[in-house]
């Protein structure tokens, strides 16, 4: 990668509010991080006694809420396609328009899954096997974090 290029990067990122860049050419890839020398103050706090409840009788243990148990999650199997970047999820290159893929639909590796929006750039996201689509594991237009799984080819 030129060094050119490489000093415009970084002068790019000093005149915005982006804190890291990653950028591959070919076999070559440069990240550029911009960290700060300023750390956020610590604010301690001491946690303040809660009185017992006038209707609470005398060696009673008060109410703790029981959080409701969540349904168990079924393991997924097969090939698991994940999120390279965090952004919005799509599945049409536009809105109207017909969805990339279907549950069921047979794909072949290189064919295009979905689209992640990150940053106003539009990243098509290609399936990396062949198989055939078992489950789409994202809503429309949500938002994904990195490595959050989208579809579950088989």
């Amino acid at each position: 990668m030129d060094i050119r290029k490489i000093k415009k990067l970084i002068d790019l990122i000093e005149d915005s509010d982006i804190m890291e860049l990653e950028i591959t050419e070919g076999e070559e890839s440069v990240r550029i991080s911009r960290s700060s020398t300023t750390t956020a103050p610590v604010v301690y706090s001491t946690p303040t006694p809660v009185p017992a409840s006038s209707t609470q009788a005398v060696g009673e243990q008060p109410a703790v809420p029981v959080p409701a148990p969540s349904p168990e999650e079924e393991p997924l199997s097969g090939h698991i396609v994940r999120a390279p970047m965090v952004g919005t999820f799509y599945r049409a290159p536009s809105p109207g328009s017909k969805e990339f893929v279907e549950v069921g639909q047979r794909v072949a590796a290189g064919d295009t899954l979905c689209i992640i929006e990150a940053m106003k750039i539009l990243n098509q996201i290609e399936a990396d096997v062949d198989g055939v689509i078992a489950k789409i594991l994202v809503d429309n237009a949500q938002p994904v974090e990195y490595n959050q799984p989208l579809f579950l080819i088989e």
